[in-house]
């Protein structure tokens, strides 16, 4: 018996070799196969550059616009109080309405103006009839010799007697005047044409009139239309607005003849045309500003005085600027720009300086040249530097594509 040593391993039979051959085949075949299956996938495809429109900048004449705040006031507002004293006995307008030149609009009782124009009448009447006698016996002393029938100072009394009936024909025709206007004013008339306000005095009271200071206010009348917008200009605005324009300067509107455009708080466009009018004669000392003043059409009274709005005016001569959509524009911190494609299809930043908005586009005043392929839809896919797949607008132009909205 031979003993074997514990640190010598026996000789591998032929039947263990193979089966150890078959275990380590076997732990490879999976390898094997993800390597042939990651070598037999193809590669994913590139995505193709992002589809964008592009347009021309819109080319047209602008002129450079200043914009003011102001209020409207009437061209004409008019206190109604009576003339006459007395009791208020009609009224003939419903407050708030619109009435026109001439209309009824209060009545004061008529009736002791009346009788104060009848007693006129009848004091007139013995006036004419003492100056008819008057005049009969002059004529009778004049047919006469003076000296024989009668005297000289008889006759200087007739004729005193006439002139004196004739100044007091006068005097009461005066006053038969006066009597008749006193009645005509119990019926208070809209001076001007526009909308009366509510009625100060109920129907019943004692209305007191006259030309002093403490007559009763029964109504008040603002005209529509036309109707003004008072706004003020600053100093410098006055002086480049005066450069402008040499010629009629002595004129009520210093020569600022160019149409000026407002717009209300509610409103997103200058779309009300008017006209300057007026322009003050001194500068504020306190504020440095100077008042001015435009007039508006106003047919259908939709202006009221004292409410707010806005008014542009050109504040030089026009001149050719390009214009781009506000989609167009992008913001990098506090820098504007714009994305434009070049030859190679690569879209390329311009940093632009914005102007007003006008007819819905955006003045760029530097930055952009008239050819330039502006991005106007897809700013948002498209990134600077990188290629993109251009599609011209189905407009001639930027001026009427609209906004998008872009769809990551």
């Amino acid at each position: 018996m031979s003993l074997m040593s514990p640190l010598t391993t026996p000789a591998l039979t032929p039947a263990l070799k193979s089966a150890r051959r078959l275990i380590v085949l076997l732990l490879l075949i999976p390898g094997l196969a993800a390597c042939g299956e990651s070598q037999s996938q193809p590669k994913a495809a590139t995505p193709p550059p992002p589809q964008v429109t592009i347009a021309k900048p819109v080319s047209k004449m602008i002129a450079d616009q200043d914009e003011y705040v102001g209020r409207f006031v009437a061209v004409e507002s008019v206190e109604v109080r009576a003339r006459v004293p007395g009791y208020l006995d009609a009224i003939h307008f419903q407050d708030g309405q619109l009435v026109k030149a001439g209309d009824l609009l209060f009545t004061i009782d008529r009736r002791p103006f009346q009788i104060a124009l009848a007693q006129a009448q009848a004091s007139l009447a013995q006036a004419r009839a003492t100056l008819a006698f008057a005049e009969s016996d002059l004529a009778r002393a004049q047919g006469v010799a003076i000296g024989t029938v009668i005297t000289q100072q008889t006759f200087d009394q007739r004729t005193q007697a006439k002139r004196i009936a004739e100044a007091s024909v006068a005097a009461q025709q005066a006053a038969e005047r006066q009597a008749s206007l006193d009645l005509e004013f119990t019926e208070l008339r809209a001076p001007v044409s526009g909308r009366i306000g509510d009625r100060r005095v109920s129907i019943g009271n004692l209305v007191t009139g006259g030309t002093s200071g403490n007559t009763s206010l029964l109504a008040t009348i603002e005209s529509i239309d036309p109707i003004r917008f008072e706004f003020t200009l600053d100093e410098a605005s006055y002086l480049r607005y005066g450069h402008a324009v040499q010629d009629a300067a002595a004129a009520a509107n210093r020569g600022l003849s160019s149409p000026v455009m407002l717009k209300l708080l509610d409103e997103s466009t200058f779309s009300h045309e008017g006209k300057m009018d007026f322009v003050d004669n001194a500068i504020d000392r306190s504020s440095s500003t100077i008042r001015a003043r435009a007039v508006f059409a106003n047919p259908d009274g939709k202006l009221t005085p004292g409410m707010f709005a806005r008014v542009r005016m050109a504040a030089a001569a026009p001149k050719n600027e390009l214009l781009v959509p506000d989609v167009a524009i992008g913001v990098e911190q506090v820098r504007k720009f714009v994305l434009v494609v070049d030859a190679e299809n690569v879209a390329r930043p311009k940093y632009v300086t914005l102007g007003p908005e006008v007819d819905g586009l955006r003045v760029i005043t530097q930055g952009l040249t008239p050819d330039d392929n502006v991005i106007i839809n897809g700013l948002m896919r498209a990134k600077p530097g990188a290629k993109v797949t251009p599609q011209r607008s189905s407009t001639a132009s930027a001026s009427t594509a609209g906004p998008h909205v872009d769809v990551n």
